[in-house]
């Protein structure tokens, strides 16, 4: 299973990680997604959205 939310399509983002020399790597920055009932049907939704959501009263 993918982490991208189900409802608006955000995935992870590229990052880079800083060490205390200053070399670099990259890194994934994985999006926060919370499993929800919508109208009955499991739903993989990222945080801020499920937020948005409940602010619309489209969910409890």
């Amino acid at each position: 299973m993918s982490r991208i939310c189900e409802v608006t399509g955000r995935g992870p983002k590229a990052s880079r990680s800083r060490s205390h020399s200053n070399v670099q790597t990259k890194r994934r920055n994985l999006i926060n997604l919370q499993t929800v009932k919508i109208d009955g049907k499991r739903v993989r939704v990222a945080a801020r959205t499920l937020k948005t959501l409940k602010k619309k009263g489209l969910v409890k």
